[in-house]
């Protein structure tokens, strides 16, 4: 049972003692005490998910009636996986690519901070100690958004503290109310809410959930609250930016599960005007990120942009509130980390090995680094859902959803933008690809050098790619765990 502390509290300390240590002269052994610690992060995850027997961990009390709670159920499951994966995915691949950068061990020190932060979120087991665990990682993950050191990055840093800390208060005003109202802040699949206070309360806590729902959705880019994410993951080191976009804007999903279906319950919201405007607002962040993605010509600016899009494609299957549209998305949840991150690192390791930036300087580039780029374009193919790559999986369950809620307009217009964004998503990864591997006539193609990335880039790149086809080839079991998962919250 003591697995789950000591898997949060070994990465958060083992980062603390690389920050206060001094400098080591011999960076392989920083590169060894790194991927050290984040193998036996891993382990312990893994231990903890395997052993736990049910129930709940209270590690403290800060009130008689607020105590830190940690548990384990099949929503910490799926996402905790996911974040160990990425990071330790992320965190390898960091070895070569941060090189080039300053200030290292303070890099890996707070990315093993916020990989702790992060894995309590995973297990917490009331609202409380998920909203001081939400606040503490945006404090933690600032540092590398900041770590260049640049003004571009400390702006988007600001940027990053001020909408997330705002969105957090939000989300704080509305604690207050559900402790009071709710009785509990236990998550409890279903919800907390009785009928009894749904009656009597009931326009006051559709106010409530609205705006935890905006303040949590700050963190997964949800409109109007996503500029942070496109100000912050240009200017980070690739491999933060993988993390920030695949696991971190993750963060916000969380929130608004726990707050939907743990906190609040489904047929609390159901057919109310908080669950009809926030399927509007996920529609239009939909499509705004899609397009701002296909105007954007620097690489990084793209995928930036096209994470505010793909997130919403979660939030949007969760705000339909049935089986189907819940299935996708809580595919699309793994489908788009693992994608997104294998891209963030690919366009990390061309900027490493080239220095390269905008699409339009990619000429050539798939030959040569023709293993490279065969990833991007799988991992492309993914995002846009091209079948039988599990982005396709995905979204058909998000689509059969929609069709299936009978809402009013939407149940119509939420396939069609998810159709026209899927088309966006192939008009801005793939040129990429062709600029890559079909240059032109002009090219010279005799002064061409292989320049592939090492092993120590290429292969977490690989399992990134090799994850997101076996998902899109072999689901059903997956999805009969999320079926089991979605019968108890629905």
């Amino acid at each position: 049972m003591y697995y789950i502390i000591l898997s949060i509290l070994f990465p958060v300390l083992s980062g603390i003692c690389l920050l206060v240590r001094k400098e080591m002269k011999n960076r392989r052994n920083l590169l060894w005490t790194t991927g050290i610690l984040l193998t036996i992060t891993g382990v312990l995850v893994m231990l903890s998910l395997y052993t736990w027997q049910g129930g709940m961990l209270a590690l403290f009390n800060l009130t008689p009636r607020l105590p830190i709670l940690f548990k384990i159920d099949e929503v910490s499951v799926i996402f905790a996986v996911m974040a160990v994966i990425i990071f330790l995915c992320a965190g390898f691949f960091s070895f070569v690519y941060m090189k080039h950068e300053d200030k290292e061990k303070r890099y890996y020190g707070f990315y093993l901070i916020v990989f702790g932060v992060l894995l309590a979120l995973c297990f917490a087991g009331n609202l409380i100690t998920f909203y001081l665990f939400f606040e503490m990682l945006t404090l933690v993950s600032m540092p590398l958004v900041l770590h260049s050191g640049t003004r571009e990055a400390i702006m988007a840093g600001l940027k990053y503290l001020f909408y997330s800390l705002s969105g957090a208060y939000l989300a704080l005003f509305g604690l207050y109310f559900i402790e009071r109202y709710g009785n509990t802040l236990t998550f409890s699949p279903g919800g907390v809410i009785s009928s009894q206070t749904a009656a009597g309360y009931g326009a006051m806590l559709l106010g409530i959930a609205f705006a935890m729902l905006i303040g949590f959705g700050v963190k997964a880019g949800m409109f109007p609250m996503h500029a942070w994410l496109l100000a912050a993951h240009p200017v980070a080191p690739a491999p933060a930016s993988a993390v920030l976009s695949a696991v971190i804007a993750k963060a916000g999903v969380l929130a608004v599960v726990r707050v939907v279906y743990y906190i609040f319950g489904a047929s609390f919201l159901r057919g109310t005007w908080v669950q009809k405007t926030w399927m509007a607002l996920t529609l239009i962040t939909i499509l705004m990120g899609s397009v701002l993605a296909y105007r954007e010509p620097v690489l990084k600016k793209r995928l930036a942009y096209s994470t505010v899009s793909q997130v919403s494609y979660i939030l949007f299957g969760l705000s339909v509130m049935n089986t189907d549209a819940l299935t996708g998305g809580f595919l699309h949840v793994l489908c788009h980390g693992f994608i997104k991150a294998g891209l963030f690192l690919c366009a990390g390791a061309i900027i490493y090995k080239t220095g390269k930036t905008r699409v339009e300087e990619f000429r050539g580039v798939g030959k040569e680094m023709p293993i490279l780029m065969w990833c991007y374009t799988v991992l492309s193919l993914g995002l846009i859902g091209i079948p039988p790559m599990c982005g396709f999986v995905s979204k058909w369950y998000l689509a059969k959803g929609a069709l299936a809620s009978a809402l009013p307009g939407f149940w119509w217009i939420g396939p069609v933008i998810l159709l026209v964004s899927a088309l966006l998503t192939a008009g801005y990864l793939l040129p990429v690809t062709i600029r890559g591997f079909f240059p032109g006539a002009d090219y010279e193609y005799n002064a061409l050098e292989k320049k592939e990335p090492s092993w120590l880039m290429m292969v977490p790149v690989l399992i990134l790619t090799v994850l997101s086809v076996a998902i899109g080839l072999v689901p059903n079991e997956l999805i009969d765990y999320l079926w089991q998962m979605i019968e108890k919250v629905l």
